[in-house]
This record gives C-alpha cells, sequence and structure tokens, in this order.
C-alpha cells in the first residue's frame, strides 16, 4: 500500500468514527428510536405469546420457543426502516449537503451510519431478549450456538442497513421515509417469524421460505436448540447457509449502491 492509500484509508477510517459517535450521541439523546422500534415487536409477543399462543399447533412444539427466535430475526428485519428515516431527515435538514461540502471521505457519511445503527441494533436485540427471557424463554444450546444465533441476528440487520441507506437517500422527505412500513410489513410477516411455510397456502410459502428473515430465524431456532418443522425445500433444509448467504448478496448489492447513491447527490 502506498502512502497515499494508506493516507487516504486513515482519513476514512477517522472520518467514519466521527460519524459513528455523531450517531450514537443522537441514540443517547432521543431514545425514543430504541422504544418506538421495539414497540410492534413487544407488542407482537404479548400478541402471540399470551392471546393466541395457546391455539398455535407448530407439530406440538411449544410456540414460545417457536416464536421469539422469530420475532429476534424480525426486529432485525424491521430495523432498516429506522436507518432509511434517520438519513431523509438528514438529507431534508441539509444535513447531507453540509457534509458533502466538508473535506471528509465521501465512504463516512454511510460507513458510520451503518456502524452506529448495527448497534443500536445490539441494544434493541438486548433488550428483547431481555423481555424473552422475563416470560420464560430459555435457549437450549450451548453458549458457542447461542453467541452464533445473535451473531446471524446482527449480520442480518447490518446487511438491511444498508438497504436502508439507499431508501433514504432515494425518498424525497421524512414523511415519504415513514411511509416505508408498508414495504417492511410484508417483507417481516411473510416469512417464518410466527407460521412455518409449509403450513402456509401453496402461493404464500414459496415466497416465505426465500424470505431473507426465514432463514435466518430458522437457523437461529436451530442454535437456539429449539428447531422448528422443515419442508422439503432446499432453502428450508439449509437454513444456517442461507442465513450467511442472504446478508453477504444483500451487503454486495446495497453497501456500493448507498455509496454511489450519495456521491450523486444533488447540491
Amino acid at each position: 500500500m502506498s502512502g497515499a492509500d494508506a493516507n487516504r484509508l486513515y482519513w476514512a477510517v477517522s472520518d467514519c468514527r466521527a460519524m459513528v459517535g455523531r450517531g450514537l450521541l443522537r441514540l443517547v439523546r432521543q431514545p425514543v428510536n430504541i422504544i418506538w422500534q421495539l414497540a410492534f415487536p413487544v407488542v407482537s409477543v404479548l400478541l402471540f405469546v399470551y392471546v393466541l399462543g395457546s391455539a398455535m399447533d407448530i407439530g406440538g412444539l411449544d410456540y414460545k420457543a417457536y416464536a421469539l427466535p422469530g420475532m429476534f430475526a424480525m426486529t432485525m428485519g424491521f430495523g432498516f426502516m429506522n436507518t432509511a428515516l434517520l438519513i431523509a431527515i438528514d438529507k431534508e435538514r441539509g444535513v447531507m449537503d453540509r457534509f458533502r461540502s466538508m473535506p471528509m471521505a465521501p465512504s463516512a457519511v454511510v460507513s458510520g451510519r451503518g456502524v452506529a445503527d448495527l448497534v443500536g441494533a445490539a441494544i434493541d436485540l438486548a433488550v428483547l431478549t431481555g423481555i424473552a427471557l422475563a416470560i420464560g424463554w430459555r435457549p437450549e444450546g450451548s453458549a458457542v450456538a447461542t453467541a452464533g444465533a445473535f451473531a446471524l441476528l446482527l449480520l442480518l440487520r447490518f446487511a438491511l442497513i444498508w438497504m436502508g441507506v439507499c431508501l433514504g437517500l432515494l425518498v424525497p422527505n421524512q414523511e415519504a421515509a415513514g411511509n416505508l412500513f408498508a414495504i417492511a410489513f410484508p417483507f417481516g410477516m411473510v416469512s417464518s417469524v410466527f407460521t412455518p411455510p409449509s403450513m402456509m397456502p401453496d402461493w404464500v410459502g414459496p415466497i416465505a421460505m426465500w424470505n431473507p428473515v426465514s432463514s435466518t430465524a430458522g437457523a437461529v431456532r436451530d442454535l437456539f436448540g429449539a428447531p422448528g418443522p422443515v419442508g422439503d425445500s432446499w432453502i428450508e433444509g439449509h437454513a444456517t447457509l442461507m442465513a450467511v448467504v442472504w446478508p453477504v448478496v444483500l451487503t454486495a448489492v446495497f453497501l456500493p449502491l448507498a455509496i454511489r447513491t450519495y456521491q450523486r447527490l444533488s447540491r
């Protein structure tokens, strides 16, 4: 690596660190963002586990052991909405234009947002896990397997951060970013979060099977020691593999696209 390349890398990391600090400071000052993001999965836990759980028959499995890992995955899947909203707010208020006028690495705004949101996702996951433990859920797998499950959940969130950045840069304002729930809702719900795809109608099941959220949900159930019913499809039989492949593919597509979209913003 030449001296010029090393210098650019140093400033890219330094600028990214500054943007991460800004993102975490906003998180500390506005904890309502975490509360808002957790509201839906918490309500879902109460609704499906306590209200509807007794009526759910998942192959004789304890529905709590089936649904809670799926809700962890759904929360990570829904997280891109918060990323898109924060990016849209910065763009609408002219913060992005200010960053573009500063002598900083072009990748710093995108990478800094990604790292800060990943920290926020870890906090979301810790809070939701605490709630799950409080209502009686326990992981049955080994400590290493449990750690691997949480790593896969954060990997999914990491990949979807870049989709959120792209959408936040593309939507015209923060109101439009708020409407992304119309995309996030079916993305999270048409999956194996609450029901195995094999129990769904023929036209819905394949969509749910090939949903990245389903792959992560299936993988973490296995790692938590509570595997759910698996159909005959290849995608369901290789959930752990696809829980890695899907995030890698999504990151490879959306991370460069997010950086390119930011660089092409009109001044």
